[in-house]
């Protein structure tokens, strides 16, 4: 494949690219020093309200919110909005999902669009049920 047809594929099957960018939380006031959730297992999705495939997963993020609420915190970060938080978890592209276990200590993260199905199975295997 050549170079342009490998990075039309990227671009479209997984993120959009991020400059130096930074990360928010959309409707939350979150404040972004406390993540990850010290004692709870965290999500942080890292995207922008306006990139296609963040816009597929905002949905999914929001039912999962819903879901795990109590039980997990699960956090969206605008990064066109919030570039600091970008450059402070090292994002290359957006939309990305960051795991951290209990003991804030990341355990994976995973770049471009997430199915739910994906989501729930990293929050088991970090012991956290619906």
């Amino acid at each position: 494949m050549n170079r342009l047809g490998w990075y039309i594929r990227y671009a479209v099957s997984c993120a959009c690219i991020v400059f130096g960018a930074s990360v928010c939380c959309a409707e939350t006031n979150h404040d972004f020093n406390a993540l990850p959730v010290k004692g709870t297992v965290t999500m942080v999705d890292l995207g922008a309200k306006k990139c296609i495939p963040c816009k597929m997963m905002a949905p999914i993020m929001e039912k999962m919110e819903k879901k795990y609420e109590g039980k997990a915190a699960i956090v969206f970060i605008d990064v066109w909005e919030h570039r600091d938080q970008a450059r402070r978890f090292g994002i290359r592209g957006i939309p990305t999902q960051i795991f951290f276990d209990a003991d804030g200590q990341e355990v994976t993260r995973h770049l471009g669009f997430m199915p739910e199905e994906e989501i729930v199975k990293i929050l088991g295997q970090l012991g956290v049920k619906p």
